[in-house]
């Protein structure tokens, strides 16, 4: 028998001829809630993203944007939440949406899915290989390239994604731990400095609400990214019709208030007055420096390294996102169905694979064309993350603003017992907030790529989510007229719709 062969409903055959499928009650809401923030990177976002974001935009509210966002995103929440309880798949968005607004749309936005997630997990390994040489060679004295670090932890993680969910997901959550740890440690030792006192001006809207708000939350907005990644565990979650929605809700609650806490803490401890000049001097390196100076070196060397496996831990999410959606399209033939392929361990391996030799191959284009680079070691920090993971951003919004739509579309036929408010009117305020967030990406993705003006960059990067997208439409309308068997199949591979 072929390892291409699937059978009804959600399971695969190998080799071996026994029906596989993903693991089955594997994950619980802890763990859950530990993939979704470990997507998140709390100690990325605080070393690297809001410092970036200070330093770019200038704009001393960006504390409060988090919080801003988080209402946002829970409007979001509230029918994402609702349509969890009756859809398990894999593939999450390209479900919602092709169960929402139609097969043809979801395929479009399973390939924007596609695009998007390994935009963001490929580009962490630019950021990721960078700290960790940087690290190396000013402690040991070494000069290890930046590629040769993105490869130990591309090793890594190729290594789990063949391995059990619940292997990663245990992993993640000691890391994700640590990162807490190191943030709050950070957080404390700004507030005892505090050189201009405690000051309410990081979470004051009128320094939020400037010309650069635009950009602000633009940028504050890839700290979300991943918090709706529940939903792709749901096939593998213990209580799939309640966990997915308290994972969700609790991740977006934790990510908004302890972003906004520990960016108004970094303005306490730099000086509201300071953090835009210091940022803009020091970029990433704020909080150790900071930590160097007003701590011990030794608590600036920990928090280094748990930058770098909080980036590691991001790679892991990702890589097991974009996994699961390529078994998931695989299993209803939009992918050759040998995608859908698992192994013993009950992971989808040829996902897995297949998102490792993508992330090998732009690896090797990256490292390649940065020979010699302009930009020295800077350079696949200011090309290979910022270009692919703002891409990704571009992307993901897109997705949450169909989504969004995608609710009031499901409910219109599966409404019985829900409100009006989680029928339509939570779901169409958070189409228009976050439709206006994309908008402000589009207008200032110039600025969050680091391009002068309107660069033929701003419109390329954009046109690699979207015209994938139209593509997949365009696909899903042939299969529909060609193949209405697999077409009737689409967004339901994960389980029949209980919702009836």
């Amino acid at each position: 028998m072929s390892h291409e062969q699937t059978l009804p409903s959600t399971g695969t055959v190998t080799g071996s001829g026994t029906a596989q499928g993903l693991s089955k009650r594997t994950l619980g809401v802890p763990a859950l809630v530990f993939m979704i923030i470990a997507a998140s990177a709390p100690l990325t976002v605080v070393a690297g993203g809001i410092p970036s974001n200070f330093a770019v935009t200038g704009n001393v509210g960006v504390p409060l944007s988090f919080i801003v966002l988080g209402v946002a995103l829970a409007l979001f929440a509230v029918g994402y939440a609702a349509m969890s309880a009756h859809i398990r798949n894999a593939g999450a968005f390209y479900a919602y949406i092709a169960q929402g607004l139609g097969r043809a749309t979801g395929v479009g936005a399973a390939w924007v899915a596609l695009i998007s997630y390994n935009a963001m997990q490929i580009g962490i390994y630019g950021l990721f290989g960078f700290a960790s040489s940087s690290f190396l060679n000013a402690k040991l004295g070494l000069s290890v390239p930046w590629w040769a670090s993105a490869l130990v932890g591309f090793v890594i993680v190729g290594w789990l994604g063949i391995n059990k969910v619940d292997l990663s997901a245990k992993i993640i959550g000691v890391l994700v731990g640590l990162e807490f740890v190191a943030v709050i440690i950070f957080d404390i030792v700004a507030f005892t400095v505090s050189p201009e006192g405690v000051s309410g001006a990081g979470l004051a809207p009128s320094n939020l609400f400037t010309a650069g708000v635009g950009a602000a939350l633009a940028f504050s907005m890839a700290a979300f990214m991943g918090f709706e990644s529940a939903a792709i565990y749901s096939e593998e979650a213990k209580d799939p019709a309640r966990s997915i929605a308290r994972a969700t809700y609790i991740a977006v609650g934790i990510i908004s208030l302890f972003y906004a806490f520990s960016g108004w803490a970094m303005t306490i401890g730099t000086g509201p007055s300071q953090i835009i000049a210091e940022s803009q001097k020091l970029g990433p390196n704020l909080p150790f420096v900071f930590l160097s100076s007003h701590g011990a070196v030794i608590v600036s060397d920990i928090a280094q390294v748990l930058f770098i496996t909080s980036l590691l831990a991001a790679l892991i999410a990702f890589h097991n996102a974009v996994a699961r959606y390529v078994f998931s399209l695989g299993r209803e033939s939009v992918l050759p169905r040998s995608f859908a392929r698992v192994n013993a361990r009950h992971a989808p391996v040829a996902g897995s694979l297949t998102q490792s030799v993508l992330a090998l191959v732009m690896l090797a284009v990256f490292a390649f064309a940065g020979n010699g680079s302009a930009l020295g070691e800077m350079y696949p920090v200011l090309t290979f993350f910022t270009w692919l993971t703002n891409t990704a951003a571009f992307g993901l919004v897109l997705l949450l603003v169909l989504i969004s739509l995608a609710v009031i579309g499901y409910f219109r036929k599966h409404g019985a017992g829900y409100s009006l408010w989680t029928r339509v009117i939570a779901p169409a305020l958070s189409a228009v907030t976050l439709g206006t967030v994309f908008v402000l990406i589009v207008v200032n993705f110039n600025v969050l790529i680091g391009s002068d003006g309107n660069s033929a960059l701003s419109w390329i990067l954009p046109a690699l989510v979207v015209v994938p997208g139209v593509l997949g439409l365009v696909w899903g309308l042939r299969v529909k007229k060609d193949r209405p068997d697999i077409y009737r199949g689409i967004g339901f591979g994960g389980a029949p719709d209980t919702s009836a």
